[in-house]
């Protein structure tokens, strides 16, 4: 079995939203030039695939997709902050694919992990919006397909990007198979994953949201996920774990003002796997999101696949005092629901 499946495709370097634009093709050549310097053991590449109309019609309003695929070849502003070009339309059919690729492969067991450079982004889209960089809701698509055709009953979604994944905590949160756990600056873009909200109907409880107050560090993300996001896994029990993987936490990071460091994303990545191989027979996905320093985002997403590799990962600094009110505040509002 491939340790690694990687997925990227160059088809997705040609979506530009303009030459001063912080979601630039160049992201993606970072990480791709960083990946192949290295030597990841046991590892692949694909390009993946097309995500169809009738994929993206699970969670897309059928009348959002048809908007989409009438600007395919133009260059315009398709909403506030997302900007096409005539390749945007290809690139994004072609990351959601991809990212529907990832769980194809790891859920028939060709590959316990992958990583799918996708842009553009999608954790911000909406149900018939595009919005924040983003055109499709490319992990919200691939737990999506999962739990409709490989025959997952449950999936946890892990958004350890700087800004609140509401698209993702939109489509999901009436529902009980998909669990969203978020932990994100606040206040911050989009202004939404607030602690409160936490789902509705039969899907109360599985939104969880951890919002942090700006400057958090290593410690403090793996504090949360080992007080918080360990203990709710290990009751939800996933058949799959995917990850919306911002690299926009970065301490060197121009859209975010946290401190996490390299070295802190392999840990939360260490976590990430740890859950995966407990709950869901290893299978885990992770899926690029944000990070827009380009240095940063690279050994960000190098430092993550070593982990994936087999490598392991740094211990994490010791957290802050900051951290230790989020997580009373976390345990007040899902101490209910989750045994924390």
């Amino acid at each position: 079995m491939t340790s690694l499946l990687l997925l990227a495709d160059p088809i997705m370097g040609a979506h530009s939203q303009g030459p001063l634009h912080p979601e630039d093709p160049a992201r993606l050549d970072a990480c791709l030039r960083a990946l192949r310097g290295v030597t990841l053991p046991a590892s692949r590449w694909a390009a993946g695939r097309d995500v169809t109309r009738d994929e993206l019609a699970r969670l897309h309003d059928p009348a959002y997709v048809d908007a989409v695929e009438r600007a395919r070849g133009e260059a315009r502003a398709f909403d506030v902050d997302v900007t096409l070009s005539a390749g945007s339309v290809p690139a994004a059919v072609r990351a959601a694919g991809a990212s529907l690729s990832a769980v194809e492969e790891v859920c028939a067991g060709a590959a316990k992990a992958a990583f799918a450079l996708v842009r553009p982004p999608g954790h911000h889209a909406e149900r018939g919006r595009a919005m924040g960089f983003c055109v499709y809701n490319n992990v919200a698509l691939a737990a999506a397909h999962a739990i409709a055709a490989l025959g997952c009953a449950r999936v946890l979604i892990i958004d350890w990007d700087v800004h609140h994944g509401n698209g993702t905590q939109h489509l999901f949160e009436r529902r009980d198979d998909v669990l969203v756990f978020n932990t994100h600056q606040s206040p911050h873009y989009p202004g939404t994953g607030a602690a409160f909200e936490r789902g509705h109907g039969p899907g109360e409880g599985y939104t969880v949201n951890v919002p942090l107050p700006p400057g958090m560090g290593d410690g403090d993300y793996a504090a949360v996920f080992d007080e918080l996001l360990a203990p709710i896994a290990e009751q939800f029990a996933p058949e799959l774990v995917l990850v919306s993987a911002g690299f926009d936490a970065h301490r060197d990071d121009p859209l975010g003002d946290m401190r996490v460091t390299d070295e802190g994303f392999a840990t939360l990545c260490a976590r990430a796997q740890a859950i995966a191989d407990a709950h869901a027979g290893g299978r885990l996905v992770l899926l690029l999101e944000g990070g827009y320093d380009l240095d940063g985002l690279a050994r960000s997403v190098v430092a993550c696949a070593r982990v994936l590799v087999g490598e392991a990962a740094p211990p994490p600094r010791p957290q802050s005092a900051a951290i230790a009110p989020v997580l009373r505040a976390a345990r007040d509002v899902h101490g209910a629901r989750w045994r924390l």
